[in-house]
């Protein structure tokens, strides 16, 4: 894939109506301090296109950003945000979850999960609201490069493993593993890999849980684990 145009198209807030559309749609969620503005910024080669803050839970709106003419990336409200208040907490929930429900152009949602850390519960909150929606997320692994080379499938492991023990939604037994690629906001380093995965669903229709990537493949050097019988 190779990076054109960008361009902030639409921004939703509270009380928008999602809309109908006509672009393939790619969404980006995870936590407030998850370092989704710079893998934002990295996979669009731009240095501000989402902007990068020193306090978490900035973003409060779902931001469409035009991507070739080709497809839309939606970056969705980061959650977790320990300072917002519950009444905050409760709005950016409900627009994520309204999102995921009603739009209809949504192909893939890439959930972003830092690799030092076990998921919270509002991660797993996150992944059971996307495959209630019908589909199977591609997770990130974000900041890879702060952790040891040698630790990375261990810790891999450890998102897949607390992910499958802790949801509540049994996914569908044909959408294949849990797909994890890890990225690094410094080197790039797994930016290739979700660019495969674009353009791989850009070719298929709407989303139907069907895998984004075939599980045989390895990416970064982390081989997917075979499907539980």
């Amino acid at each position: 894939m190779v990076i054109k145009s960008v361009e902030l198209s639409l921004v939703c807030g509270v009380t928008s109506k999602i809309p109908a559309g006509t672009l393939p749609e790619f969404a980006f969620a995870g936590r407030s301090n998850v370092g989704k503005s710079t893998l934002i910024n990295g996979l669009m080669n731009r240095k501000a296109l989402a902007r990068v803050s020193s306090q978490p839970g900035k973003t409060q709106t779902i931001n469409y950003y035009r991507i070739n003419e080709q497809f839309h990336l939606v970056d969705l409200p980061g959650y977790g945000y320990a300072r917002a208040n519950v009444k905050v907490k409760e709005q950016w929930g409900k627009m994520i979850e309204r999102y995921l429900s009603t739009s209809a152009q949504l192909r893939a949602v890439f959930l972003l999960l830092d690799i030092r850390h076990e998921p919270t519960g509002q991660d797993v909150m996150m992944y059971d609201w996307i495959l209630q929606a019908g589909i199977t997320p591609v997770i990130i692994a974000t900041k890879s490069d702060k952790i040891k080379r040698s630790q990375l499938q261990k810790q891999v492991a450890l998102l897949r493993r607390t992910l499958r023990e802790e949801s509540h939604v049994l996914p569908d037994k044909e959408a294949g593993q849990i797909r994890i690629i890890p990225w690094s906001g410094q080197t790039k380093a797994g930016r290739e890999e979700i660019y495969a995965v674009l353009d791989q669903l850009l070719t298929q229709g709407p989303a139907d849980g069907t895998p984004a990537v075939e599980a045989e493949e390895s990416v970064q050097g982390v081989t997917p684990e075979p499907a539980a019988e």
